[in-house]
């Protein structure tokens, strides 16, 4: 039931992608020659005013494919004819679909669980943070003067700052205070760094904060895709901690089969916050100005907006080539790394 679960739900945020093309494709007037839901053989279609809508078979994402043929340049609805604002509109609108889609899942999941405050509900004994001076009651501003909003971003930058000086900014009793820096402490019992503070819990939330903390979600799922490439780029992760589809799916799998007996609930709350991430990811991984990815065209069209006149097509075709076939490459590696991890 989790791998069904999985390729459903990367189906459908894939699929949420290609709808903002394809939305956007059509509000600048621009010919799309087929959009389908799913992928694979057709099973049905149906074409309405020059566009074939299809269901395929197989429920893992989307296509939309939009008129760019070379030899058709003198469609007035072709792509390449349109002002480089519209073209730049249609290959961004994926990766905003994307954005609007964990946003709007953050807004149901906040209001289905309510929002983490950084509100201490209890400092541990000899610990850091007692050293440093923060008690129970205490709300966490800042962390190394990076704003926060969520408990849990707490937790994920110690985490990443685990062998570093860490400031926070806190208030208490209405004024501000600023620790003395310290270095978090790594806990065998629970293989992490820890500082030594615990929650205050969930707040229920109406719709107001189900918005605001739905966006602080979506903020930090977005910070944590920044970081995870920074720390990739710096070496502190190598290419064997990555994962693909197989990696993917086998999360949702095992969150499904952890969560399962605690009720629908637990099970539904867990998937939403897969859901969140991987859509954010998504976006922020196709606004990348890597070839082949939707942030590669997006550097030709900025080009061709600063000098005026289009990269040779045949150019910039063979960069995207070149772009796929590495990406090809790293698919094949992240894919073994997966199967590997997950079987063997």
């Amino acid at each position: 039931m989790g791998i069904i679960l999985a390729i459903l739900i990367f189906g459908f945020i894939v699929f949420f992608h290609e709808l903002g093309h394809f939305l956007l494709a059509k509000a600048n007037g621009i010919e799309v020659t087929e959009f389908a839901l799913g992928m694979g053989p057709i099973l049905f279609s149906k074409e309405r005013k020059g566009t074939v809508y299809a269901l395929k078979l197989l429920p893992i994402g989307g296509s939309c494919t939009m008129g760019e043929d070379e030899e058709a340049t003198d469609s007035p609805s072709n792509f390449n004819n349109k002002s480089v604002p519209a073209r730049i509109s249609v290959i961004v609108a994926g990766a905003v679909f994307n954005f609007i889609l964990a946003f709007i899942l953050s807004v149901i999941l906040t209001g289905m669980v309510g929002y983490d405050e950084p509100v201490l509900s209890e400092v541990q004994e000899n610990s850091v943070a007692a050293e440093a001076g923060l008690k129970a009651g205490d709300k966490i501003l800042k962390f190394n003067n990076k704003r926060i909003y969520l408990f849990r971003e707490l937790s994920f930058y110690t985490q990443l700052n685990r062998d570093q000086e860490i400031t926070l900014t806190y208030v208490r009793d209405g004024d501000r205070h600023t620790t003395e820096s310290f270095i978090p402490k790594y806990s065998e019992e629970t293989k992490s760094y820890r500082v030594g503070v615990a929650s205050s819990g969930y707040q229920k939330a109406n719709l107001l904060k189900a918005v605001q903390y739905g966006y602080y979600e979506v903020r930090l799922m977005i910070n944590s895709t920044f970081e995870s490439l920074k720390m990739l780029l710096t070496g502190q992760v190598g290419i064997n901690d990555l994962s693909g589809p197989v990696g993917i799916a086998d999360m949702v799998d095992s969150t499904y089969k952890e969560s399962v007996d605690y009720g629908a609930k637990v099970v539904i709350s867990q998937l939403l916050s897969m859901a969140i991430l991987i859509s954010a990811n998504l976006g922020v991984m196709n606004l990348l100005p890597l070839p082949a990815l939707d942030g590669g065209r997006l550097i030709f069209l900025i080009i061709e907006g600063i000098r005026r006149k289009r990269i040779p097509p045949e150019k910039e075709g063979m960069v995207h080539m070149v772009g796929i076939m590495l990406l090809m490459l790293l698919m094949v590696v992240v894919m073994f790394n997966d199967i590997r991890k997950v079987f063997f």
